[in-house]
């Protein structure tokens, strides 16, 4: 039976009382599912704009992902978190080209007539010289080797033939500056097989093909068993270890992409899983001692360790807290975290090794304020739904409130990083790669690019250590190359 309207009554006879009752029933359940459909709409709406109102500072959407709608200044929290202007910064070194003492060529240019008069200045007194030094490259073109192996007949009859050098190893093959140059190129510069071809042959007149580029590739990566291990043994003796991983495509599935590491070491590996079976593989969170970086992933949990979580994350959540959802509280937390990172830094910069006692407890306490107030303005709806925007809010305050000593650890340790940035930096150039295809190629590239981060940090030349491999040594932190 449908539900009785006013129109369904008789004309000529008032409703009875049961019609009556019936009637108000009927519309007080539809008020009811409508009230439900209102809240569930709203809810869907908050949750779309939130969506769309995503960009790199208060989510965790990669900047790539914002195009041309990136505002020209940077926000709030960036803003406090830096502390700098544009450009060259106060105190910082300036770079610029400079004159050496000792040039390759020195050219003498003299004038031939006075200016004034029009007289020859052939045998004129030199009264002083400018110098000008250009700087420019030499003709390129392949310097080629040939080693001639003889072969020399004893008095016994027996004959025998010289070794060859270890990098002649056919008629005709690429020497190990030409592989290190193109392992610098295919992994450090990211640049394609294809162009890397024409740049040898139309920069340095050597013909090599995308199958021999891709083989020097993996011999590099084949060369570095044993960096890969002592890495991995200096990373598990460290005081804290930053954590992260990024998705990639290999052999056309989704695979991702493992880094740890520090300020001075770099391992990056990619495997099939994300979580904890690929981290047990790679060997380093499970056996380290110190304290893990890491962006507050769930899987990092699984492991007995000291935890730091990123407060760049907690940064952009606050500011999408704050300025999308008008919540004062994530604003002034901001400015809390960043205040005791700029105490950190001070103290620091002063030789200490731990904020005294005083501003630490006024961390402590006004960071305890800020959770309250924050959730007074997020308090348990009375239906027990949150909407997505409401649930966020939620799931943050629930972080930063049970994970207290996680977010402030860097507070108490100074070993520890205030952010997660030393990861995103090591791993975000290998996601710019693309894709590979084979999961052995990966491996390879992600082995190699641990390598030349790990050079970088310790300032030593790259393609010196690329050129090492194909001579077959490893340069290695703890000292001189080993064979």
């Amino acid at each position: 039976m449908g539900i009785p309207t006013e129109d369904s009554f008789p004309v000529d006879g008032a409703p009875s009382n049961e019609e009556l009752t019936e009637l108000v029933a009927s519309q007080q359940a539809r008020i009811v599912e409508l009230e439900e459909l209102n809240r569930s709409l709203a809810a869907r709406i908050a949750d779309l704009e939130e969506r769309l109102g995503r960009n790199p500072r208060n989510s965790s959407m990669p900047p790539s992902a914002e195009g041309f709608s990136k505002p020209p200044v940077p926000n709030r929290a960036e803003r406090r978190a830096a502390k700098r202007r544009p450009g060259k910064q106060p105190g910082a070194e300036g770079k610029h080209l400079a004159q050496v003492e000792d040039p390759d060529d020195v050219q003498t240019h003299a004038p031939t007539a006075c200016r004034g008069c029009g007289g020859n200045l052939d045998d004129a007194d030199i009264v002083g010289v400018e110098r000008r030094q250009v700087f420019e490259l030499p003709p390129i073109r392949p310097f080629v080797t040939e080693h001639r192996m003889e072969r020399r007949r004893c008095t016994c009859g027996c004959e025998t033939k010289a070794i060859p050098p270890e990098e002649a190893t056919a008629p005709a093959c690429y020497g190990p500056g030409v592989r290190a140059l193109a392992v610098y190129l295919a992994v450090y510069q990211h640049l394609p097989y294809d162009r890397m071809a024409q740049l040898f042959a139309d920069v340095l007149g050597i013909d090599v093909s995308v199958g021999a580029l891709t083989s020097m590739v993996a011999e590099a990566g084949g060369a570095l068993g044993l960096f890969t291990e002592v890495i991995r043994d200096l990373l598990i003796d460290a005081p804290a270890v930053h954590f992260d991983e990024t998705g990639a495509r290999v052999a056309g599935s989704l695979h991702w992409v493992h880094v740890a590491c520090s300020t001075l070491y770099t391992l990056i590996d990619c495997h099939k899983k994300r979580g904890t079976i690929a981290m047990d593989a790679m060997g380093v969170i499970a056996k380290m001692c110190g304290t893990a970086v890491h962006d507050g992933w769930k899987p990092y949990r699984s492991y007995d360790v000291l935890h730091q979580l990123c407060n760049a994350h907690h940064a952009r959540e606050l500011e999408a807290v704050a300025v999308g959802w008008d919540q004062g509280w994530a604003d002034e937390m901001i400015g809390l975290l960043v205040g005791a990172k700029e105490a950190v830094e001070a103290a620091r910069a002063q030789g200490a090794d731990h904020l005294d006692a005083g501003t630490l407890h006024s961390i402590r306490v006004r960071y305890g304020t800020l959770i309250k107030k924050g959730w007074a303005a997020n308090p348990e709806p009375e239906v027990g739904k949150r909407a997505g925007y409401e649930k966020k809010a939620a799931n943050l305050l629930t972080r930063l409130d049970t994970q207290r000593a996680d977010v402030l650890r860097f507070s108490t340790d100074f070993d520890v990083s205030w952010d997660n940035n030393q990861a995103e930096r090591d791993v975000r150039m290998v996601k710019i790669s693309g894709t590979w295809r084979t999961l052995d190629g990966a491996r390879n590239y992600c082995s190699i690019r641990s390598y030349i981060s790990t050079m970088k940090k310790h300032g030593q030349p790259v393609l010196d250590g690329l050129r090492l491999l194909f001579e077959g040594g490893v340069w290695l932190p703890a000292g001189l190359p080993r064979t």
